[in-house]
């Protein structure tokens, strides 16, 4: 029997199927967190005792972080979060590197709309959202690198040539999941436009990849705390040594010159904990929930109710195991995406920042995927159970059945009592 509104009552189970957007901080966190945010509240700029405080605390974490992303101390820089380090990695600071950057169609709006405002080059995408590595190549030696210009001492020159700045491709899609190597990407600017900075968005990979191995040929690393337990707020910007940078945020001189302001000691400490912690679980954590996605997503298709898979069987690659992208064929996304909430389940329509936008996003635009029925990204998390996903399946069904079953002038998104 189809799923109802007057199904409803004042218990209604909540199962979240959007950790991509966030995720619940760890407990661990939370206690390792609270001291920094009462007595132990130090600002690591000063000279005192309380402040030496809070500088070991800022060193341990910077350490730790460093341990479980492969660079050294140095080159950690904590920020506000993922958006923050998407920006200051694609714009090389204030004022902006001389240059313009370049990036795919279908990356996070921070890299790709400060690629537009600066005036770079946005280059399509495959039907997975990797970039185009052939138009990559076409850009990087028409445009030559910014770099390469500048160490001949004819900066003027570069600023009239536009000369490539930075390449920023994201490690993993934040809607759909799909997962780009970045060895081919750092060899075709190595051969075309060497000098030129790598940047990746890692934000939706930390807690499933190894950023070790897989973000090793970057210069620039984005991560952000709140997609695996840690607080919102709390990031950290990968500069690796020898590549300049000039701070976002210009004032104070914290962070080794690169980041001015008063660090956030208590979300600094927060993110090391979550991700030192995830680190240790990934593996089993990883299979588990990627078990979990293959019996949700093989439910709702097995079911016959028009819900299938949004990259098709011929989209070859990698997904992260959390991630599973649909369309629901014969419904509006609006009035399901109001009704799934209604009935206690938590997805989104693209990613959140869309700003809880309907129309289709630039990511399925990018792709070819506008189109087709509407679009959910359903995406699990370390606490995620197998009856979280029975129960998610069963309201999903239940709810495109209701749907379907009504007459389309009575689909509008508010649902009857």
């Amino acid at each position: 029997m189809a799923w109802h509104p007057r199904d409803r009552s004042g218990s209604t189970r909540v199962v979240d199927l959007d950790h991509a957007a966030t995720t619940r901080p760890r407990p661990e966190v939370v206690a390792a967190m609270e001291p920094f945010l009462t007595d132990r509240y130090g600002n690591p700029s000063g000279a005192h005792a309380t402040a030496r405080d809070a500088v070991r605390a800022l060193d341990e974490a910077r350490e730790q972080v460093a341990d479980v992303l492969g660079c050294t101390p140095g080159e950690v820089v904590f920020t506000s979060g993922g958006t923050e380090s998407d920006v200051h990695a694609v714009s090389g600071g204030l004022p902006p590197r001389p240059g313009v950057p370049v990036c795919g169609a279908a990356e996070h709006p921070a890299v790709l709309r400060t690629v537009e405002a600066l005036g770079g080059e946005v280059v399509r995408v495959d039907p997975a959202g990797r970039p185009d590595l052939a138009e990559l190549a076409d850009v990087l030696e028409r445009r030559g690198g910014a770099d390469v210009l500048e160490r001949r001492g004819v900066a003027d020159v570069l600023e009239r040539r536009g000369g490539v700045s930075v390449v920023s491709v994201m490690l993993a899609n934040n809607e759909l999941g799909t997962v780009t190597d970045l060895r081919p990407v750092a060899e075709v600017i190595r051969r075309c436009a060497p000098g030129v900075p790598l940047h990746t968005d890692a934000v939706q990979a930390a807690p499933w990849l190894d950023l070790r191995e897989r973000a090793e040929v970057a210069d620039l690393v984005s991560v952000s705390a709140h997609k695996f337990g840690g607080p919102r707020g709390a990031g950290v910007l990968v500069v690796r040594d020898g590549l300049a940078i000039r701070p976002l945020l210009p004032g104070g001189a914290q962070e080794r010159g690169r980041r001015s302001g008063s660090v956030d000691v208590a979300g600094a400490v927060g993110l090391a904990t979550a991700l030192v912690a995830t680190a240790a679980e990934r593996a089993t954590v990883g299979a588990r929930v990627a078990a979990l996605r293959d019996a949700l997503v093989g439910r709702l298709g097995d079911a016959g109710a028009g819900v299938r898979p949004t990259l098709g069987a011929d989209v070859a690659g990698e997904v992260l195991p959390n991630f599973a992208h649909v369309r629901v064929s014969g419904v509006e996304a609006e009035p399901l995406l109001y009704l799934l909430d209604e009935a206690g389940l938590r997805v989104s329509s693209a990613s959140s920042c869309a700003s809880g936008a309907h129309r289709p996003s630039h990511v399925l635009t990018a792709i070819g995927a506008a189109s087709g029925g509407a679009a959910l990204r359903l995406t699990l998390g370390a606490t995620t159970t197998a009856d979280d996903v029975d129960h998610a399946a069963a309201v999903l069904l239940g709810v495109v059945s209701y749907l379907r079953d009504r007459s389309p002038a009575d689909r509008s998104p508010v649902a009857p009592g």
